[in-house]
């Protein structure tokens, strides 16, 4: 089922003489002979920017980590197709599953590229102004591909830049976030707030700042993750006023985007197969990462975001697509977020393959500002800014006025609002209910709060690497 996209025939120059981090792609180029020209580091970057759209970003690997732990969503398709997927579903899956290791592999590919650009490109004569903005973007997208790491595997090694040896420990945790937060620091003092049509997908210093107050969301840095979304407040996004728009063709890059991947079908680029692998089965895509049953149950009466969210057998969505019906042993529910109607499908890269990604939405931040100013008892603050959530899809405004009660509001509300996108599972584990919340589907405590180190690597690292604990 996987199709190979290549960014673009220049490199993924990976210098590390470990398996897992070694591995060559066609048309690759070696470093010393290609960070020549300002060309060369244009192209450099946007390798980069070509991994957010890959296979291993945002496909398979990536919902097998961040989509089907989750109580939201679950294998999908037929009960006979990948059934291996079921393994991340009732947290079976071992140090040697393929879901594991490949996720693990492109992340660090993806650093890798990031690297290239902060060693080399600084070396390169061309103009002034865009090296530093092509270094600042390159460490926003390695804090962002940190970012995952250690969301996922908890503490990893910290490659800052080239280096002779890719053989080191892991550093922990609290090492790894300093380190993102480093990186997300000094590119937003250099990130542009906006860009020209020509350049959109381009990471802005409002998703620097978006992503670092996420980042202190996570580090239970209250003031920090309260100071810096209110930065973000006050660079004129906005809520996009209709929901379904937001998520169609005609929604990308409007003025909820913060943080968003360009993923047009062009010659260069071949689109993404984000959409495809969510597509509704035999008639958009292939059916996978689908829905459940506590999803649809955990949207209030009223609430927009529902029809909007899951996508059914049958029904005749705004655009005018009529979805078909599926085998009796298939799912009957599907992601709608990254639905492209027919009439705007660009089949020339396969369905959906214009869809873009969305990283970071203002409703976000929003619901970032509300957490931290709750937990800094500025209740109304954050009675304003859930509200403002609530009050786009259609809801009342919060009965909740008490700090745990409101608590439990903003992650009640980040759980419908951020449906599909991938912050479920995470959000659980950060916010201590994964133990509760998931403990029938097989969650152990202590244990799968992070997924394994891949076998190979830890083979590969001659011992230099320790192995989370209970695999």
């Amino acid at each position: 089922m996987k199709k190979i996209f290549l960014s673009i025939a220049l490199l993924s120059v990976i210098v590390s003489c470990n398996d897992y981090l070694d591995i060559q792609q066609e048309g690759r180029t070696e470093a010393s002979s290609f960070f020549k020209t300002q060309d060369d580091a244009l192209q450099a970057t946007s390798a980069i920017y070509s991994f957010l759209r890959s296979w291993e970003n945002s496909a398979f690997p990536y919902q097998f980590v961040f989509g089907v732990p989750a109580d939201d969503v679950i294998k999908g398709s037929n009960p006979g197709d990948a059934s291996f997927i079921n393994a991340y579903d009732n947290f079976s899956y071992t140090v040697s599953d393929e879901g594991v290791r490949g996720y693990w592999i492109g992340q660090w590919q993806a650093v890798n590229r990031c690297n290239q650009v902060i060693t080399n490109v600084p070396n390169i004569d061309m103009d002034s102004t865009l090296r530093g903005r092509l270094v600042a973007e390159a460490k926003m997208l390695r804090a962002y591909f940190y970012f995952n790491l250690v969301r996922i595997y908890g503490g990893v090694p910290i490659f800052d830049g080239i280096q002779q040896n890719y053989n080191i420990p892991r550093n922990s945790v609290e090492e790894v976030y300093n380190f993102i937060i480093a990186d997300l620091t000094s590119a937003a003092e250099v990130l542009p707030q906006t860009y020209g049509a020509a350049d959109l997908g381009r990471v802005t210093k409002g998703a620097a700042l978006g992503l670092l107050s996420k980042v202190y969301l996570y580090k239970k840095d209250w003031q920090k993750a309260y100071d810096t979304s209110n930065q973000v407040i006050a660079m004129g996004y906005a809520l996009d006023p209709d929901f379904n728009h937001l998520f169609r063709p005609a929604g990308e890059f409007g003025s909820e985007s913060v943080f968003e991947v360009n993923c047009q079908c062009s010659a260069q680029y071949g689109g993404s197969q984000y959409a495809e692998v969510q597509g509704v089965r035999n008639q958009f895509g292939w059916g996978f990462f689908t829905p459940s049953q506590a999803l649809e149950n955990a949207f209030e009466p009223g609430d927009i975001r529902k029809e909007y969210t899951i996508l059914r057998n049958g029904e005749v969505t705004p655009e005018g697509d009529l979805i078909a019906m599926q085998d009796p042993n298939s799912v009957t529910t599907f992601n709608q977020k990254i639905y492209v109607p027919t009439s705007l499908n660009n089949s020339a890269c396969g369905y959906g393959s214009i869809q873009n990604i969305r990283i970071l939405r203002f409703a976000e931040i929003l619901l970032i500002n509300a957490e931290a100013a709750n937990e800094l008892g500025n209740t109304g603050t954050a009675v304003t800014n859930l509200n403002k959530v609530r009050t786009r899809a259609q809801l009342p405004n919060t009965t909740a006025s008490t700090q745990g009660a409101l608590r439990t509001a903003i992650w009640h509300e980040r759980r419908v609002e951020l449906a599909l996108e991938g912050d479920r599972f995470v959000d659980l584990v950060r916010t201590g209910q994964a133990a509760t919340v998931l403990a029938s589907y097989g969650f152990k405590a202590n244990k799968n709060e992070v997924f394994p180190i891949p076998l190979d690597a830890m083979n590969q690292s001659n011992g230099t690497y320790t192995q989370n604990p209970g695999y």
